[in-house]
């Protein structure tokens, strides 16, 4: 798809985890983008199953790779499947105290989505936060927010005006999208715009005309308990548009939740099949086989029970359960 631009997703929920960590390279600049990674710690009343531990662990292991490549890492918001903390949690972020955020973060520039303005209150904490722990092994922390930045000969690396997670004035706050630009290619990174839910977000897309964007899709799973059904809807017909403009979607994140996600997005790949455009899955570009763990993760248990080990952990604490390794 794109001779200059090298992108490869390194965590996903198609992937077996919550992320959108991506690594791109063009001749000019090694870049990581939100390079943070999640599990959900209940989902139909269940901890994550062994395999989705065991997913989450070589999504780190490649995260932590790519950083070494990396000159710059980006941060786009301040949720923890975009960026690594720095404290111990092995229920939900696989992490090690200080020891993973500086494996990613020392001695990088990182652009980082503005703590300050635009931005709820958990972030805000979130952001502060950062700054102190994680952020004070990079090289430089750089406000992006409506920046452009050039390297070398050919690459700009553009980022968005904070545009809303999800639908407008979104109780979850802003987000940055990231735009890499090599010779003529193009590729667009819209992280958690879940759609795009905003039309405003959705103009800023279709504006762009990236050949390839790896976009985060509308929480299906969610629809009529968190987010109201017309949200929803207005996600999937927003993403029909984005899919007739690009020729190349990544989709990823909430949408893949829900095990009937391609049913219920059904019109989107109708429209993006009459164009001759694809939509692929994190995996699926990689072509590797979609691991929608969480989305499984009843009939995991119930296909694949984890070890009498693994059940004693289990019915530990969350507290404790976060500070012990489950035994996988």
């Amino acid at each position: 798809m794109l001779k200059h631009i090298r992108v490869v997703p390194l965590g996903a929920e198609s992937l077996g985890v919550r992320s959108m960590c991506t690594y791109v390279e063009t001749p000019d600049v090694r870049i990581l983008l939100d390079s943070g990674v999640s599990l959900c710690p209940y989902r139909f009343g269940l901890p994550p199953h062994p395999e989705e531990f065991k997913a989450i662990d070589r999504c780190r292991r490649k995260i932590v790779e790519a950083a070494e490549k990396a000159e710059i890492v980006t941060l786009s918001h301040y949720h923890f499947d975009h960026h690594t903390p720095s404290y111990e949690d092995w229920l939900c972020n696989w992490t090690a105290a200080t020891d993973t955020a500086r494996q990613i973060y020392e001695e990088k520039t990182v652009f980082i989505k503005n703590p300050k303005e635009k931005i709820n209150y958990s972030q805000r904490r979130r952001g502060w936060m950062f700054q102190k722990t994680g952020g004070k092994f990079a090289k430089k922390l750089v406000i992006a927010d409506e920046k452009t930045f050039i390297f070398r000969k050919s690459t700009r690396v553009r980022f968005s005006e904070p545009v809303f997670h999800g639908p407008e004035n979104s109780a979850l706050g802003w987000v940055l999208m990231t735009v890499i630009e090599c010779q003529d290619e193009k590729f667009m990174f819209a992280p958690d715009v879940q759609g795009p839910m905003c039309p405003h977000t959705l103009g800023l897309i279709i504006k762009e005309k990236p050949q390839l964007i790896m976009i985060g899709g509308p929480p299906l799973y969610l629809a009529g308990f968190k987010v109201n059904e017309k949200y929803i809807q207005t996600g999937l017909k927003n993403l029909e548009k984005v899919v007739e403009t690009v020729p190349c979607t990544i989709l990823e994140h909430h949408i893949l939740r829900d095990e009937k996600w391609r049913e219920k997005a059904k019109n989107v790949f109708e429209k993006a099949h009459r164009r001759g455009h694809k939509i692929l899955t994190a995996a699926e570009f990689l072509t590797k086989k979609n691991l929608f763990l969480e989305a499984k993760r009843k009939r995991l248990f119930i296909e694949n029970p984890p070890s009498k080990e693994f059940e004693k952990w289990m019915r530990k604490s969350k507290a404790t359960k976060k500070h012990v390794k489950p035994p996988i």
